[in-house]
């Protein structure tokens, strides 16, 4: 599970094939810079969503075979050629990035998973391009691993995200639980929220255990790397429940000790 820096996309480690790591970091560089366009600093809105058009002209001038005017541009422009990655992906990256700065509430879980299919799905979509595993069958498991991992992303940082006015709780969710923003403002952690969170959890833990077929049908080192992003997610939902649901005074991490568990788990 990446955690270096957007802690839902897997990077290349010392697992990934040498030949991959330097396309799946120029795919990670290009997701996690424009993640920080629309979060990093203190630039207002218009500013951020120009800085993600810029990348979509980018993106522009690769499709039309014209010289990128970003200059590392060039080497994802090459990756993108080479291995035949599909554009709309990164498009669909942007895409969520945007709404990021012009929408911070969301209505329904079909809206929340409409977001994680353009933030996180894109990046294990074009991972299995490069792999050359990128069948019907194939998609679908690493779609629910993707976006479940964001999901757990969502549910370690809600008191992150909300100090940045965004709530990626289904608001009709909110509503059925009795949770209010009231109570997120207060960091309230009893009550009502621990069956909210509770539902939460284990509603993410079935949707990724759904994609975990996939770690067992690539095969080497990528499987290995699959099984260990899976029970990396996996070991975070544990953390949240075995914190009693408060993520707010105890973020769940990965310590070193948890990788030995994760590789324990996955190496069977």
């Amino acid at each position: 599970m990446g955690v270096d820096h957007y802690e839902n996309f897997p990077v290349a480690s010392i697992l990934m094939p040498p030949h991959l790591r330097h396309p799946v970091g120029l795919i990670y560089r290009f997701a996690r810079e424009a993640d920080d366009f629309a979060d990093e600093g203190e630039r207002a809105p218009a500013e951020r969503l120009a800085l993600l058009q810029g990348f979509e002209r980018e993106l522009d001038r690769i499709e039309a075979g014209e010289a990128p005017a970003i200059a590392w541009f060039a080497e994802l422009a090459a990756v993108i050629r080479d291995h035949r990655l599909p554009l709309q992906l990164f498009r669909d990256l942007l895409s969520a990035f945007a709404q990021d700065v012009t929408q911070n509430r969301y209505p329904d879980y079909p809206a929340v998973l409409d977001y994680c299919r353009r933030s996180a799905n894109p990046v294990g979509r074009l991972l299995l391009v490069l792999y050359g595993d990128a069948t019907d069958q194939n998609h679908v498991w690493s779609d629910a691993i993707c976006s479940s991992l964001q999901l757990i992303n969502f549910w370690q940082d809600v008191d992150i995200d909300y100090r940045k006015n965004r709530i990626y709780f289904p608001l009709d969710e909110m509503a059925r639980h009795g949770i209010t923003e009231t109570q997120i403002a207060a960091r309230e952690a009893n009550g009502p929220w621990r069956t909210f969170m509770r539902f939460q959890v284990d509603r993410t833990r079935r949707f990724l255990q759904s994609g975990a077929p996939l770690g067992h049908t690539l095969k080497g080192r990528l499987g290995l790397e699959m099984r260990m992003i899976i029970a990396g997610g996996d070991r975070i939902l544990t953390k949240i429940s075995q914190a009693n649901y408060d993520v707010f005074r105890r973020r769940p991490v990965l310590r070193p000790h948890d990788w030995l568990l994760m590789l324990a788990k996955s190496a069977v």
